[in-house]
């Protein structure tokens, strides 16, 4: 080797070092960004786990709520149609009541038809 290739061989050999060095650098500002992203995802994560785990929470209540509510509709509805049953009763026996008293009606209306009738057919000594 001669010493007249040397020099340009140590500055071609101190720019790639400083290049590197330049790499180097960015590297870890890129390094350290990354760590500031994934600490910040980390905390988006477990914020996410957490709205997540409420909602659940939450959902699962409010299906309890309206199961429940249902139950309840259930058994009130149970309740109405016995109720509805008893009241059709009373409406029935009502009306058969009614319509008892309207036949001794008509039939009490006819028997004075009928004696009106007569009297009208025969006048008798009375009417001159």
């Amino acid at each position: 080797m001669e010493r007249d290739d040397l020099e340009p061989r140590v500055a071609a050999l101190e720019d790639q070092v400083r290049d590197l060095g330049a790499r180097v650098r960015a590297s870890e500002r890129d390094a350290a960004a990354a760590r500031v992203l994934a600490g910040a995802a980390d905390r988006d994560v477990s914020e996410f786990r957490g709205e997540l785990r409420d909602f659940r929470r939450a959902t699962g209540a409010g299906f309890n709520a309206m199961r429940q509510d249902f139950v309840d509709l259930r058994a009130e509805f149970g309740d109405l149609r016995a109720e509805f049953g008893q009241l059709r009763g009373h409406v029935e026996q009502g009306f058969a009541e009614m319509r008892g008293r309207l036949d001794a009606a008509a039939v009490g209306q006819q028997h004075i038809v009928d004696l009106l009738t007569t009297i009208v057919d025969n006048p008798g000594p009375r009417a001159r």
